[in-house]
């Protein structure tokens, strides 16, 4: 029987020139990046190479690329940090109902922090209505914000 994959949100297949870098710095650069000894500091520089190159590839400045463990640590960081450094007291996170734990938990803590969230339904297409998202905006700041059309 054929099987066919389809989490790819999950984990996906590695391209063979990426499984070949891997396997290169698994197998000749182990050190902790974070360590001051010879095998950390090659460690650090084959990490900040990598660090430039995507940066170069998305053109971004190196500084802006952050590296993580996986999705849940990238999604903590991305709605924590951005909520957290939003300016004035007014914060509001939209959302939606659907979305994966590892945005809904950080969503909750903004809750218990005083953030306001508003999660907004998907159709049963799973595709959230663009007048809902309008609706949520105008809601916190002024019709001026929640209506792109103007």
């Amino acid at each position: 029987m054929q099987r066919f994959y389809f989490d790819h949100n999950a984990t996906t297949p590695l391209a063979p020139e990426v499984l070949e870098t891997l396997a290169s710095c698994l197998g000749q650069v182990y050190g902790n990046a974070s360590s001051i000894h010879h095998f950390g500091q090659a460690a650090k520089q084959r990490l900040e190479a990598a660090r430039r190159q995507l940066a170069v590839l998305i053109h971004a400045n190196p500084n802006e690329v952050v590296f993580t463990s996986g999705g849940t640590e990238a999604d903590n960081m991305a709605v924590l940090g951005v909520a957290r450094a939003a300016a004035g007291p007014a914060k509001h996170v939209v959302t939606t109902a659907v979305e994966h734990p590892a945005v809904l938990g950080p969503c909750a803590q903004l809750e218990r922090e005083g953030v306001a969230v508003t999660r907004l339904r998907v159709g049963s297409d799973g595709v959230v209505d663009p007048d809902d998202v309008r609706r949520a905006l105008a809601a916190r700041y002024g019709p001026h914000l929640g209506d792109a059309r103007q």
